[in-house]
């Protein structure tokens, strides 16, 4: 919102920031529906997802006006975190202490995982999109700060199958 409305008052180019910061959050979207879907979360925890999203949406919202190069550093931050967590959680299933059970239809979808898919795919999936968001926000933290952008992880190959997030959710 603050970079759309920044280029508007400035009249300039974003230089494609928005729609990867978009499609982004698109992509989060869908981990956070592909995790319901196999969680099966119960009343009380959704309103804890719900209580803690807009807890961080204030707080992030708070720190990008103060300093948006900040906000998208703490961002790739959280995503380095997220690709050691599903590291960890590959470790998991592949030791047998969590279930490899099949992917939900909507991984398979979005993703366009096969029909054999299991979680261990999805988690593949998801912490390749981690490492990918991880250094797109480095990279804009250091742009902002006019620092080089550092090599970048490949976007994951399914992203170039956007339009199918349409039909996947």
């Amino acid at each position: 919102t603050i970079n759309h409305l920044t280029c508007l008052r400035r009249m300039c180019d974003d230089k494609g920031w928005i729609k990867t910061l978009m499609d982004e959050a698109e992509n989060e979207r869908m981990h956070l529906m592909t995790f319901i879907e196999i969680s099966k979360p119960t009343l009380f925890e959704r309103f804890v997802i719900v209580s803690v999203q807009w807890v961080f949406y204030l707080f992030f919202f708070g720190l990008y006006l103060v300093s948006s190069k900040t906000a998208h550093r703490v961002v790739g931050y959280f995503e380095e975190e997220a690709v050691t967590s599903y590291t960890h959680y590959l470790a998991e299933i592949d030791e047998g202490r969590s279930p490899n059970v099949a992917a939900p239809e909507i991984a398979k979808r979005y993703w366009g995982l096969a029909d054999t898919a299991t979680l261990r795919d999805v988690v593949l999936v998801v912490r390749a999109d981690e490492a990918h968001h991880r250094d797109v926000n480095h990279g804009y933290a250091n742009e902002l700060g006019g620092l080089p952008i550092q090599a970048v992880a490949p976007c994951p190959p399914h992203v170039t199958l956007e339009p199918t997030w349409k039909t996947a959710a």
